[in-house]
């Protein structure tokens, strides 16, 4: 029985283990990255699969500063075990997420992805379109959603800033 919940501290070892396994080293060097790097996820933001007591799947979202529009969150990297590629998990742990973020009082998400996977669950080039990331990204890939009824990427420019607590 496949179960998604939200991460605790002893998931960090096998958490990296995966993104290991399913992302391989180039994630180190993803534009993403750098605003992760050194922080901790937004608190109650992380979320992990389990079959049985294998991890199969990974989500977190982070605190940033999304140019001009203030306070948002960036989500990444989902990671799903590649067995389990089409199952269903990793859109579980996408509506784990954004329900919780949500649920939470955050206005938006951002990501870098794939625009046909990700359309599914509301995300858009256009909120994005004004923002940039740090380094290097691809444009078309650089997506976010308002979330509730709410408008808070309309118009935004600037540069994405990471605003998550560090780690110690």
């Amino acid at each position: 029985m496949i179960v998604i919940d939200r991460e605790n501290s002893l998931s960090h070892v096998e958490r990296e283990k995966l993104l290991d396994r399913v992302m391989g080293p180039a994630r180190f060097q993803k534009s993403s990255e750098l605003l992760r790097r050194g922080r901790l996820p937004a608190d109650g933001l992380a979320f992990v699969a389990f079959d049985g007591k294998h991890m199969i799947g990974t989500v977190r979202l982070w605190n940033v500063k999304a140019g001009d529009s203030g306070s948002s969150l960036l989500l990444g990297p989902l990671a799903v075990e590649k067995a389990y590629n089409g199952s269903g998990v990793g859109a579980g742990l996408m509506y784990a997420a954004l329900n919780a973020a949500q649920s939470a009082g955050h206005q938006s998400v951002l990501l870098v992805g794939d625009p046909d996977y990700y359309a599914r669950f509301g995300f858009h080039a256009a909120p994005a379109n004004g923002l940039l990331m740090p380094g290097h990204f691809d444009r078309h890939r650089f997506l976010g959603i308002n979330l509730g009824n709410g408008d808070a990427l309309s118009g935004s420019t600037g540069i994405l800033r990471a605003t998550g607590q560090m780690t110690h």
